[in-house]
């Protein structure tokens, strides 16, 4: 198999730099069995760095897809997301979809960033034509740095001031103005807010204060609690809002299992939701549909999401701008009305 180079870097040029021989560089940069991984990435890297042409040359998927895509999960307070977190495996089929839908196949991957470094790796060292990162955890300014390399890459995630890089996500500011205004508009007054402190929660925890202000209701501090997007985390931070006393009637959640946390720990204590609490989650999830009662919610267009994000890593010529995706809200029992 012939290499396809550039008019500025040979194989010759970069065996140099690897420190190995011209037919181990073809072997790597074809991604013969007979190459360690380490070498590969290495030589992949260094190919990147040089400007040299090789994806191209080499097999992007199993069985000759036009195209692939590698999806990659930062790391989160700490640890990877689970990959069974029901959002994320509706957002993955979204985005499964879309690709299929362009003859492209897509992985998700093993690395999970939690430095500029590791960023770098995920970009330099994959040969599928981009990355989508499901999320920016606490790598905002890293993913700026990235935006100034070569990388190919989109985030699903928040929209953020003095962004670089490109988003695909939610109006999360006003996906938490509407669903606090609803149970403002159902004669709600003590409304809680349960989310996480990653960037796109804090954005509806903003609409949440936004939207208590609007409806001249006054805020409390003691109304806020962390918790982030696993239903432990919320049915512990419920809870001990209960159990120090502090009284509300509704709930606004920075997710839909979250939501279905604060249900638990509410029936726990005896509460009925929605007679006793309202509850408002975001997202939409199946399990929403699902639940007892069903959850009213913050709907998020999963679905538009995957061709976006898949379309920003395929197309050569798509928009650098970023896009954020309008909300709508989904009254079902949850909340009483």
């Amino acid at each position: 198999m012939n290499d396809q180079t550039n008019s500025k870097t040979t194989l010759e040029q970069i065996a140099k730099l690897a420190g190995v021989s011209i037919s181990t560089v073809s072997r790597a940069l074809n991604d013969h069995p007979l190459i360690s991984r380490s070498t590969k990435e290495r030589i992949w890297a260094l190919a990147h760095e040089q400007d040299y042409t090789f994806r191209q040359a080499m097999p992007t998927a199993p069985i000759g897809a036009e195209g692939s895509i590698a999806i990659v999960m930062p790391y989160f307070h700490g640890r990877p997301l689970p990959l069974s977190h029901p959002f994320f495996l509706e957002l993955l089929a979204s985005i499964g979809e879309a690709a299929r839908a362009r003859s492209c196949d897509f992985t998700v991957s093993h690395v999970a960033p939690a430095s500029y470094g590791d960023l770098v790796l995920a970009t330099t060292t994959s040969r599928a034509s981009g990355v989508i990162f499901l999320g920016q955890s606490a790598l905002h300014r890293e993913l700026n740095k990235l935006a100034e390399t070569p990388a190919r890459f989109v985030v699903w995630g928040a929209n953020l001031p003095g962004q670089s890089y490109r988003t695909i996500g939610s109006d999360n500011l006003m996906g938490g103005r509407r669903a606090t205004m609803h149970l403002a508009r159902l004669g709600r007054k003590a409304i809680a807010f349960v989310g996480g402190t990653d960037p796109e929660a804090m954005q509806r925890r903003r609409g949440y204060l936004d939207a208590l202000k609007q409806a001249g209701i006054a805020s409390n501090p003691d109304l806020v609690c962390e918790a982030e997007f696993e239903l432990e985390s919320a049915e512990a931070a419920v809870g001990s809002l209960l159990r120090r006393g502090i009284t509300f009637d509704a709930v606004v959640a920075g997710s839909d299992l979250t939501a279905l946390g604060a249900i638990r720990a509410l029936r726990d204590r005896g509460l009925s939701v929605p007679q006793d609490v309202s509850v408002v989650g975001y997202d939409d999830m199946l399990l929403a549909r699902l639940s007892t009662p069903a959850l009213t919610t913050i709907r998020q267009d999963t679905q538009e999401a995957g061709r976006l994000l898949v379309s920003s890593v395929l197309d050569q010529h798509a928009s650098d701008q970023s896009r954020r995706l309008s909300t709508e809200l989904v009254v079902r029992e949850s909340c009483g009305a």
